[in-house]
């Protein structure tokens, strides 16, 4: 038997993303009633806790998107936020190299990138790079990035979830939304009734979206991420080592990351997987997904805008270790196989896929329909930018 209830706002997922534009509510109207809910037993059990927890300096993003717009003052945001709540995070900085000299070109373009979004990128030779980093390897140039650091994605979440119920904002879990009628939301415990519906709910946030009646021509298309960690001991590594990443793919490419505590790790591939929470290889499988998986991938792999049968070719391979780190050492040779010796929970990334034009959806997608506002594409670097992205959605709805 359901209960009722009412609120001012009411957000519909406690992933990263939920939780700041939750707290930016709280901030921003300090009386009103607002509640969270999610389908999990805890927050930010999909890609908000289980990515990199790198905070991105924000070079690579197109000057007129709003990744651009939003992840330089992300960074500085979060950093600031986890700061004043005791969180740590390792300044380790980031290199990015190239493996042939016909990367070199995408890399410059990524420096006029930095400069033209005002992030502090230098352009470095290879003694700089030895300097900086000896185990990485690049031809003629890399690029180095003195503001992307690292924290622990659990740690920060725990930090949000915190701060979102000092600020007397509810955050009720095991509660999957079952439909929503105008502005009045049923849960599996729950009917809500709300002013405004906020809609974050990650990988079903298309589906949310046309429960609520938004008309669209958005589907996810999932992407499984697989990460290994290395058996070596701290300080292996000094900096994150990235790759030149394809422009045509919203992709970044194998890369090794530092973590908080100084350990390695690998990853992560961007493997089609079958359903939206198919993590392991027969686990989170439902028919309905499935199939809409199957007729919507031909629709990317016949895409003009993506490079997608390459994309693919190279990707599924990568559910093999050793080819996993045949990439990773293209940056750093080091690395073996014989290094990796923990498989790290996969993450699968909700990426947003337009029908109607066959593109992935490069940047954030936020829509609004009467009384509810739907965050349809939050994928990386969201989870760097979700203080600023929050004030954007918020002050969005406040114009509504």
């Amino acid at each position: 038997m359901t209960t009722t209830d009412s609120c001012e706002y009411l957000v519909i997922g406690a992933g990263i993303v939920g939780l700041a534009i939750a707290r930016q509510l709280a901030i921003t109207d300090p009386v009103a009633r607002i509640i969270v809910v999610d389908k999990e037993s805890a927050a930010g059990l999909h890609a908000s806790g289980r990515n990199s927890g790198v905070l991105h300096a924000g070079f690579y993003y197109a000057p007129d998107s709003l990744k651009a717009q939003l992840t330089r003052n992300g960074n500085r945001m979060l950093r600031e936020f986890l700061e004043s709540k005791d969180v740590s995070i390792r300044e380790c900085g980031k290199v990015v190299v190239a493996s042939h000299e016909n990367q070199l070109d995408a890399l410059d373009e990524l420096a006029r990138r930095a400069t033209a979004n005002g992030v502090d990128v230098q352009t470095i030779d290879s003694q700089e790079l030895a300097y900086l980093e000896p185990r990485a390897q690049t031809v003629d140039r890399a690029l180095w990035s003195p503001t992307t650091a690292v924290a622990d994605p659990v740690a920060v979440i725990s930090a949000i979830a915190g701060d979102v119920e000092q600020r007397n904002v509810q955050l009720r879990f095991n509660e999957a939304v079952l439909s929503i009628e105008s502005n009045e939301v049923t849960t599996t415990r729950t009917t809500y009734t709300a002013t405004h519906i906020i809609n974050c709910a990650g990988l079903y946030a298309d589906r949310i979206a046309t429960m609520a009646g938004l008309e669209h021509s958005y589907v996810m298309l999932p992407f499984k991420g697989l990460y290994w960690k290395a058996n070596v001991p701290a300080g292996y590594l000094q900096r994150h080592v990235y790759p030149v990443p394809d422009p045509k793919n919203p992709f970044l490419g194998v890369h090794a990351t530092v973590t908080v505590n100084g350990e390695i790790k690998i990853g992560p591939t961007a493997i089609p997987a079958l359903s939206r929470e198919n993590y392991q290889t027969l686990s989170g499988l439902h028919r309905d997904e499935i199939a809409e998986v199957l007729i919507n991938l031909p629709k990317f792999l016949t895409s003009p805008h993506h490079d997608a049968k390459e994309l693919i070719a190279s990707e599924v391979p990568k559910y093999i270790k050793r080819k996993l780190v045949e990439q990773a050492a293209l940056l750093v040779p080091d690395l073996t196989p014989k290094m990796f010796t923990h498989k790290l929970q996969p993450g699968i990334r909700a990426q947003l896929f337009d029908k109607a034009n066959k593109r992935l959806e490069m940047d954030f997608v936020v829509k609004s329909e009467g009384q509810t506002t739907h965050v349809l594409n939050a994928v990386s670097p969201a989870w760097t930018s979700s203080l600023a992205f929050a004030e954007h959605v918020v002050a969005h709805i406040a114009t509504r």
